[in-house]
């Protein structure tokens, strides 16, 4: 099998299960897990979760999707009487995002995603701006070594594999940190040891890694 076909099995097969037990905490993310399990107790009814790509976000977001029964928003779309949640919300347009806040405590809450704070957020109306400017937020620090150990033990845990400790200080040596990169990798350990019918260990995880250059540090 080339490099290649190797990479694009990755990412076939890394599809997220996102559930409340396989999402892990640490003082990166302890604070805004806090505040989105604070619903429906949200100022104004809204709340921003933000923090860069891979911290884990949509993960936090859809656990809080499932408890509220919200809607997921859709450009021209209902929804209205039901939370929403809005993925990538800096991107909506200003006279959609001014009526989504502006209904979140009739619908029942309203959770927005995003990299960025609200404030640097896009908006050429006024009244939208300082809407924004006074939304409670979320945020999500960069993952750090408790964060990424604790997601490779649940990830490995999910698939039955039992990792000696010294993989974990190993692999965050040479990763990248994120969710989704610790996702990834999980998922392509265990592909490689089902069709070698090896243990997961160090040097698997070192062939896997010289194998996905394109999603992990080197």
């Amino acid at each position: 099998m080339t490099v290649r076909a190797r990479q694009l099995s990755l990412r076939l097969a890394s599809r997220p299960v996102f559930t409340r037990a396989a999402f892990a905490t640490s003082a990166a993310n302890d604070q805004a897990v806090a505040l989105v399990e604070a619903w429906p107790r949200w100022p104004g009814g809204a709340l921003a979760l933000v923090g860069p790509e891979g911290a884990g976000k949509t993960h936090l977001a859809t656990i809080w999707a499932e408890r509220a029964g919200a809607v997921r928003y859709e450009p021209g779309g209902g929804g209205e009487g039901r939370p929403v949640l809005v993925e990538d919300a800096d991107q909506v347009g200003d006279e959609a995002l001014f009526h989504l806040i502006n209904r979140a405590p009739a619908d029942g809450g309203l959770l927005l995603t995003a990299r960025t704070r609200p404030a640097a957020w896009p908006a050429a109306l006024p009244d939208l701006r300082s809407r924004l400017n006074a939304l409670t937020v979320a945020e999500i620090g960069p993952p750090d070594d408790a964060l990424l150990i604790a997601v490779l033990e649940a990830l490995l845990r999910e698939k039955h594999i039992r990792a000696a400790p010294d993989l974990y200080e190993f692999l965050l040596r040479r990763m990248e940190r994120s969710v989704a990169a610790a996702r990834a990798l999980v998922a392509r350990l265990d592909e490689a040891a089902a069709e070698q019918g090896r243990p997961v260990n160090r040097a698997l995880a070192r062939e896997v890694l010289e194998e996905t250059t394109d999603l992990f540090d080197e």
